[in-house]
């Protein structure tokens, strides 16, 4: 499939799917019920972070993980210490344990206290002639070891290094740095040119349909070859195309209209 041809149809889908419609059901709604920056750039790594699994079930865990947060999750994090602990006691979702929430909580609270803002902490790895992908990498392992006893687990931080797809992370740099409906726009040390697909199962599928990717595995690799083309389509937000394509995987090509 040529560009023009994959703009004609791809373009469309945007439209179509880039709509606040569509995220009732999102783990992006969480990050939606609360309108000060702080709060939503906290809440919406918690948010990326679980979003695994079911989304009833993610939404029923981020729900439970707000009213332990007194629904103040940027406070939460700010005033956290060890002896708060017993507030995530029994806070399960997957692998991602009790004890996760709390090392996530205390490396939050120290790269803050350090950075000022976890936008300010991603935007530190950021090469202005380069995709998100240093960043992205900064940003894990600035939390995996900025509380060094707190035992933050690798799997739960994506990282390129490691070849991951790094979805999630991906997925939480649209969410901050995008412009609206759908997308937040917290982040202006970010620009969306940056961004790259987040990749999963149903992206990589439809991308691989249409000719456009090439890989055969869901790694970085793939993420920066699906990201060129898409870049190619619009090279100020490549990202906008994650709307498409998820959209024509995950609703089975819904008709347009």
């Amino acid at each position: 499939m040529d560009l023009d041809d994959a703009r004609a149809l791809l373009d469309p889908l945007v439209e179509r799917y880039e709509r606040t419609a569509f995220i009732d059901d999102d783990p992006v709604s969480v990050v939606h019920a609360f309108d000060d920056p702080a709060d939503r750039e906290v809440i919406g790594l918690y948010a990326a972070i679980l979003a695994w699994g079911r989304r009833s079930v993610i939404l029923s865990k981020l729900a439970e993980l707000v009213d332990r947060m007194d629904a103040r999750p940027a406070q939460f994090v700010r005033t956290f210490t060890p002896s708060k602990a017993d507030r995530l006691d029994g806070f399960k979702h997957r692998t991602f344990s009790s004890a996760d929430a709390v090392a996530l909580t205390r490396s939050l609270r120290a790269a803050i206290d350090r950075y000022g803002s976890l936008g300010d902490l991603f935007a530190s790895g950021l090469d202005p002639d380069d995709d998100v992908g240093p960043a992205i990498q900064r940003f894990s392992d600035t939390l995996l070891t900025i509380v060094p006893e707190a035992g933050m687990r690798t799997k739960h931080l994506a990282r390129p290094s490691t070849g991951s797809a790094c979805k999630r992370l991906a997925m939480y740099a649209r969410w901050m740095t995008r412009p609206g409906p759908v997308d937040l726009s917290v982040w202006a040390g970010v620009r969306p040119d940056q961004l790259v697909i987040p990749l999963d199962i149903h992206t990589g599928t439809q991308a691989r349909r249409l000719g456009l990717l090439e890989r055969r595995y869901d790694d970085w690799r793939a993420v920066q070859e699906l990201t060129d083309v898409c870049r190619a389509l619009c090279p100020e937000d490549p990202a906008r195309y994650d709307f498409a394509l998820f959209g024509l995987g995950a609703y089975g090509g819904e008709p347009i209209g």
